[in-house]
């Protein structure tokens, strides 16, 4: 059965063709969820939330991206949530007047690992965090990351750099034996 076909069947409820998808996505949705929770149990949270909302609002997709794009683009937003709600005290700040320059080098030093990068994303605050994690890891650009994060795409920009700033930083202590 072809994948539209199922959506298809979805959006007249048909609760087999729902099963479907659940057991198609669950797993690979689990492991963004995961990127972001960080905790199995709320990371099962995150993803029923997100099928269920998907569900939902099943009527909303046109098939413009694949329904896992889809999808992904819900199972980022509750992870999000999910941490805000953990986190009521979220300090705003207007970026729109900050002046933003292009800087693609994402090299780092030879001897950095992948798992040592995660590990100094994990450390970048909470607003450069996301950003960085849906540009270098979910691949997003700043016009998706924008709508994702309610943000302007100058307001990405600044938060990536930001974050890269950040991240360059972390990966330097770590080399240097002045981190933790």
């Amino acid at each position: 059965m072809f994948q539209i076909d199922v959506v298809e069947k979805c959006k007249a409820n048909d609760r087999k063709a729902q099963m479907q998808l659940y057991k198609q996505y669950c797993e690979g949705m689990f492991c963004v969820a995961m990127r972001y929770v960080q905790d199995a149990n709320d990371a099962e949270d995150v993803i029923q939330e997100a099928f269920i909302k998907a569900f939902q609002k099943i009527h909303q997709f046109k098939g413009e991206v694949t329904f896992g794009a889809w999808l992904k683009r819900i199972v980022i937003n509750k992870s999000i949530d999910f941490l805000k709600g953990k986190k009521q005290h979220l300090v705003a700040l207007d970026e729109n007047y900050l002046q933003v320059s292009d800087d693609d080098d994402w090299t780092v030093d030879h001897g950095v690992t992948i798992d040592h990068v995660k590990s100094a994303i994990e450390k970048l605050p909470e607003k450069y965090k996301y950003v960085v994690m849906m540009f270098l890891i979910e691949g997003y650009d700043h016009k998706e990351i924008a709508q994702v994060l309610k943000l302007t795409e100058t307001a990405s920009r600044t938060r990536l750099l930001r974050g890269k700033s950040y991240l360059k930083e972390v990966l330097k202590e770590k080399k240097y034996g002045t981190g933790s």
